[in-house]
């Protein structure tokens, strides 16, 4: 019986030490679509996010992550933009809204398909009081309280 319960436990420890370590290889059409849109990036670091790919990049002394589904179809890129480069339309958005009073603590650049842009805008009133804004070019709030 005690064998019959060792051998149990072997089992049930390797295949979750298998199944934790197993690592998806980054398929050859998303690492072909990257390469195709950013030639020139620098110091590439892929991560397997399940739902989609990011690549976590460099190009002309930004920092950048782009999502490509397993596909290959690019999503949408992202970098961090000093506070001081928000767009004046994004400003005025965020003045006129209910977080006007809030702290902004970080502000990310998004670029989409269709050469859409929009701004997410971390703020803070409390060190509990923290909410991701998602605004668009022309500086309408589209979402509240976004998840990274």
């Amino acid at each position: 019986m005690k064998k019959v319960l060792f051998l149990i436990l072997v089992i049930v420890a390797g295949s979750t030490y298998t199944s934790n370590a197993q690592i998806r290889k980054i398929p050859a059409e998303v690492t072909n679509a990257f390469s195709e849109k950013y030639a020139d990036a620098k110091n590439v670091e892929w991560k397997d996010k399940l739902s989609n790919f990011v690549a976590a990049f460099e190009l002309d002394g930004n920092k950048y992550e782009a999502r490509f589904n397993k596909k290959g179809e690019w999503l949408n890129t992202e970098n961090e933009l000093d506070i001081d480069d928000l767009t004046d339309n994004v400003k005025e958005g965020l003045g006129k809204s209910k977080y006007a009073d809030w702290e902004i603590k970080s502000l990310h650049r998004i670029e989409l398909p269709e050469d859409k842009i929009q701004y997410r805008v971390h703020v803070a009133k409390t060190s509990v009081q923290q909410k991701n804004l998602l605004f668009n070019e022309s500086g309408k709030l589209l979402k509240d309280n976004l998840t990274l």
